[in-house]
């Protein structure tokens, strides 16, 4: 049975300005009706390659498809208007003169009748019914995001290529516009690649994360799956906190201050670093000097001392000096947790939440 055709397909991307590689052999699919997030720090190329797939960049070499029909590639360049893409970028881009109904109608084609009609409909779609009349100036940033959603989805594109959309609303309103933004998205069925610095975002919003470094791909998967697998520490680092525990591997094990690890691939005599989450580490109390019995799933219990401790609202922080080596952990706790600096606790990992990679030299 033939594969289905990928709404998106971009192939071997490049893109340079003033000989430095922006963009650099980047290859991705997107099926019709997924979202994908492209998520990367600043500078990595992710809107680079956006604004490529978009037309509004061009490439120096590379192929992208939509639909399986080159839209740039084997001697052909599309312009943007001919691609069936719409656009979403930090800026709403809204015209100041025009009501919300002629903003979402702006790019539409056909007869009043049909037009309104498609407008009001959107509109319903963001919550926006009644406000046809009124002027962006006189909207809420979040109800302006919704007007600009609703005026991109208008002519019903068959990619909808999104620049940090949400980055300029207030945290309070973030959550629930991303919501309403991918319900509706969902709904049209249009094709979706989010570009986005935020992992809470990507890990919200997306069917599937393109995590992006240095103009490459490093990582794609879910998001159970890129948070739970990461490619190597930076990776990891990316999505959250994290604790490492330095090593050398020795016969395929690696001894730490919670006992041996089981470190099999990595070179004999090869340094590590074993990557867990604050989230990921279990606290006990200490008991006259004597912490909790080891076990197969939270390994040999560590003793360390408190050296401070931060409320963040669901959670408690709490760093640790470790006296095995007077290294510095932090776990995560649920709640309230504040013991003072100077409290003796006893702190174990769990095993299966470790990840451990090769430890790179520092240049």
């Amino acid at each position: 049975m033939p594969q289905p055709v990928p709404r998106l397909e971009i192939r071997a991307l490049t893109r340079s300005f003033g000989g430095r590689p922006v963009v650099n052999n980047v290859s991705l699919t997107i099926a019709p009706g997924q979202v994908t997030c492209l998520l990367g720090p600043s500078g990595c190329g992710k809107s680079t390659t956006l604004r490529m797939i978009a037309g509004v960049e061009t490439p120096d070499s590379g192929e992208i498809l939509i639909d399986g029909v080159p839209v740039f590639g084997a001697g052909r360049t599309l312009p943007p208007e001919a691609r069936g893409v719409g656009l979403m970028f930090q800026d709403f881009a809204l015209f100041p003169h025009l009501t919300v109904a002629r903003n979402v109608a702006f790019g539409l084609q056909g007869d009043r009748d049909s037009r309104m009609k498609r407008v009001s409909e959107l509109l319903e779609k963001v919550n926006l019914s009644g406000y046809g009349d009124k002027h962006p100036h006189q909207l809420s940033g979040g109800e302006q995001q919704r007007v600009a959603l609703a005026r991109a989805l208008a002519p019903r594109p068959r990619l909808m290529l999104m620049d940090e959309p949400f980055s300029g609303l207030d945290n309070r309103l973030r959550d629930g516009i991303r919501d309403t933004t991918l319900e509706v998205l969902k709904e049209e069925g249009a094709a979706v690649l989010l570009v986005t610095h935020e992992p809470d975002e990507a890990l919200r919003m997306a069917d599937e994360i393109a995590l992006m470094r240095g103009g490459h791909i490093v990582q794609r998967g879910s998001p159970y799956n890129v948070y739970n697998s990461p490619v190597d520490k930076a990776a990891a680092a990316f999505f959250s906190d994290i604790n490492v525990i330095p090593g050398v591997s020795r016969g395929a094990l690696t001894l730490t201050p919670f006992g041996d690890f089981l470190t099999p691939g990595h070179a004999d005599g090869g340094a590590v670093e074993i990557i867990i989450r604050p989230q990921h580490i279990k606290i006990d109390f200490d008991r006259a000097g004597r912490g909790p019995n080891p076990t197969p799933m939270d390994g040999t219990p560590a003793r360390g001392t408190v050296t401070r401790a931060r409320f963040l609202g669901r959670e408690s922080l709490v760093e640790f000096s470790m006296d095995y080596d007077k290294s510095t952990l932090t776990a995560a706790v649920p709640g309230v947790f504040l013991p003072k600096p100077g409290t003796v606790l006893w702190l174990m990992i769990r095993r299966d939440r470790c990840f451990v990679f090769p430890a790179h030299p520092r240049g």
